[in-house]
């Protein structure tokens, strides 16, 4: 498989860690969009949320705990953060690998892509 986050799994691709467990790992984005933006992924191949299945929900569910662990962590979950699924093309997904993105440590606008917005409602 030519699974960009399987390969970080396999440690294969280094990647900055800062959450392991049986389920789940968590990662520093390379591209950051918030002064911390890291991604969960879990341990099992699931493509897209589309491939969830009824077996997948506890570690799902488990992925959504361990973002709120990393923003209790490092000191924004009373402040607030943003957590993102991205499904598919037109959903903004660009690895297929299940994957939540936390973003914390900065007010947040919405909707998130606000300025991308203005610009295609004015043309």
């Amino acid at each position: 498989m030519d699974c960009l986050f399987c390969k970080i799994l396999n440690k294969e691709i280094p990647a900055q860690i800062i959450y392991e467990d049986e389920k789940v790992i968590a990662f520093n984005d390379i591209n950051p969009q918030a002064p911390t933006h890291c991604l969960v992924i879990p341990r099992k191949h699931i493509a897209t949320l589309n491939q969830i299945e009824d077996t997948d929900q506890e570690l799902v569910g488990h992925m959504v705990q361990v973002a709120a662990k990393i923003a209790d962590q490092q000191g924004f979950d009373q402040t607030g953060y943003r957590t993102v699924f991205n499904c598919n093309e037109h959903g903004g997904q660009t690895v297929y690998h299940i994957h939540l993105h936390l973003l914390g440590g900065k007010p947040m606008g919405w909707p998130p892509y606000q300025e991308k917005l203005k610009t295609a409602v004015t043309q």
